[in-house]
């Protein structure tokens, strides 16, 4: 209120404001040698307010900040020298009650008690002779309340945010350090649990994404602590990785519907906590094959060829070659390879039948047979061999995985 620049401009205005009285003053320096029985009575005023932080401050430290607070206002309003630790009681005492967990509204209001303890001191002894210009330098006092009050809260707020950081900072170091040990360190496993709010033998969803997908991501941690969900958002390496406690209330689907919208690898930890460093593994793995257009969470389980080809990099392109290279000799057109690759690809995502298949593509199941063995003859794989379908299967992955990656940005 006091930095408001009309408020600064109206106490410089002459005559809206008085000087302080002299006569204030000298009450303010007598009052100075009462401070014990002001301390005395204030600690009466505040007995209800305090009844909900009692626990929580010493009765001999709560006396000792009371003393140097009425130090403080009185020497503000008599205009004497400040003495350095009776200057920074404000401060001290936002930070103290800040980490004792004293609630600031309870500490605010005891502290704005202050004003009717020191005017009823200076009341008293103004008697009716100095009565108007005590009445003329009430803003005197005010202004040190308030300015008291002010520091307090400031001291408070800045403290609370300091204790947020370092907390937060500790999750950060904890779950690193889960992720680093994989789980292997029971110790290690249980700190990593109390630190982050977490419980040992719980079930776990993680999700990865790309920092460019954060917003979606930080929103469904918010939204999930609000519910009071144990829930753990970090950067790991270059990406972002969002830990969610399940439980009965807080389901898989639950929070896969909290990350509609965000493209991301999605993997369970059913084995306790010392399981998330592999389900995180596995999550950034689904997130690695995400395709390009994604725009909501995939699932491992509806992932895994696609991770088993992405981990196998180094063989995939020759997987690929092997299997599917016939496809590409002499006297075999791009038209026929298309439509013996599509044939292929549709059999192998649909049920395994060769008449839904033919139904899909719009042609008689004979047409299919004859792709099939055209396809067989060029490549030695016959689609309708379980164990050639498999290889197939994972040789069209491969493919898609490398023509993604050549395509041009």
């Amino acid at each position: 209120m006091h930095n408001d620049p009309s408020f600064v401009a109206a106490r410089q205005a002459p005559g809206l404001f008085p000087p302080p009285d002299p006569r204030v003053t000298e009450l303010a320096r007598q009052c100075l040698q009462e401070i014990d029985s002001l301390v005395g009575v204030w600690v009466e005023y505040v007995r209800p307010v305090r009844a909900t932080y009692a626990d929580r401050v010493l009765d001999d430290e709560f006396r000792e900040t009371a003393w140097q607070a009425f130090e403080l206002l009185l020497r503000t309003v008599a205009r004497v020298p400040v003495p350095e630790t009776i200057a920074s009681v404000s401060e001290r005492v936002g930070e103290q009650r800040a980490r004792q967990g004293v609630p600031l509204s309870s500490l605010l209001e005891a502290a704005r008690l202050d004003f009717r303890v020191v005017w009823a001191a200076l009341v008293r002894k103004a008697g009716e002779e100095d009565s108007a210009q005590l009445v003329n330098s009430a803003y005197q006092v005010w202004e040190a309340v308030e300015g008291h009050v002010t520091g307090i809260m400031t001291a408070y707020q800045r403290t609370v945010l300091e204790m947020g950081r370092r907390t937060e900072d500790e999750r950060r170091m904890w779950f690193a350090r889960l992720l680093d040990n994989e789980g292997r360190n029971p110790t290690v496993v249980g700190d990593a649990a109390h630190a982050l709010g977490f419980t040992e033998e719980a079930g776990y969803l993680c999700a990865v994404t790309s920092p460019q997908h954060g917003a979606g991501m930080r929103k469904a941690s918010a939204d999930l602590r609000a519910l009071d969900v144990p829930v753990q958002l970090q950067t790991v390496a270059s990406d972002m990785v969002l830990t969610v406690q399940l439980d009965r209330r807080t389901t898989v689907e639950k929070v896969l519907a909290r990350l509609q919208g965000t493209p991301c690898g999605v993997a369970c930890a059913r084995d306790g906590l010392g399981s998330v460093p592999r389900a995180v593994q596995l999550a950034t793995a689904t997130a690695r094959v995400l395709p390009p257009d994604a725009g909501a969470p995939r699932r491992l389980e509806e992932s895994w060829l696609d991770v088993l080809v992405q981990r196998a990099d180094d063989v995939a392109r020759d997987l690929a070659d092997d299997v599917l290279g016939g496809l590409q000799a002499d006297g075999v057109g791009q038209g026929e390879a298309e439509r013996l690759l599509e044939t292929v690809r549709v059999h192998l995502a649909g049920s395994g039948s060769v008449a839904d298949t033919a139904t899909a593509l719009y042609c008689h199941r004979n047409t299919v047979q004859h792709r099939f063995a055209r396809f067989a003859e060029l490549t030695g794989r016959d689609v309708r061999r379980p164990e050639d379908a498999a290889l197939v299967t994972l040789a069209l992955r491969a493919a898609g995985g490398r023509a993604q990656a050549e395509a041009p940005l």
